[in-house]
């Protein structure tokens, strides 16, 4: 692996491991609900929390992402803790084997994100994965933590006991 990905992403596995024990507690009896008219529901959710794997692995093989050009079918979502699980952890398969061939001259190169001629962003691999990656992922997790609260669903510690957890 990269000296690169080693440093930048220090922290991948502790992110994954966080998400996925918030994956085990999916609720099948909340899937459709929402906190607010805004909000996603519960299963549109947890169900992008479980792309973020993919989008790793997308963004280490691929050097451009074209929102007009046709996407593939997306798989059925899950409706259960186990299924959400199972399609976060087969993502993961692919996400680290893209990380265990990555060089550092790749993950300095330019990523691009766009819809036909206009650029979304564009900025080095590692960049893209530490923000867009990790970052947006932790972010959903966050959210999901408020629904889990709402809906009764203890809210495990990720970065040390949390209010359901005793020290």
């Amino acid at each position: 692996m990269s000296m690169i990905v080693q440093s930048a992403l220090a922290d991948l596995d502790h992110e994954m491991a966080n998400t996925r024990r918030m994956l085990e507690r999916v609720p099948a009896d909340h899937l459709s609900f929402t906190p607010h008219e805004k909000s996603w529901p519960l299963q549109k959710l947890v169900n992008h929390l479980t792309d973020f794997p993919m989008w790793g692995t997308m963004t280490l093989n691929t050097d451009v992402l074209d929102f007009a050009q046709p996407m593939p079918p997306a798989p059925p979502v899950p409706t259960t803790a186990e299924g959400f699980v199972a399609q976060f952890d087969e993502r993961m398969v692919a996400f680290k084997a893209a990380l265990a061939n990555a060089t550092d001259e790749q993950m300095m190169q330019t990523w691009t994100m766009k819809n036909g001629d206009t650029v979304i962003m564009a900025m080095p691999r590692v960049a893209v994965m530490r923000s867009m990656v990790i970052g947006h992922m932790i972010h959903h997790r966050a959210q999901l933590t408020i629904y889990y609260r709402m809906v009764g669903v203890p809210v495990p510690g990720l970065y040390g006991p949390s209010a359901d957890e005793s020290m």
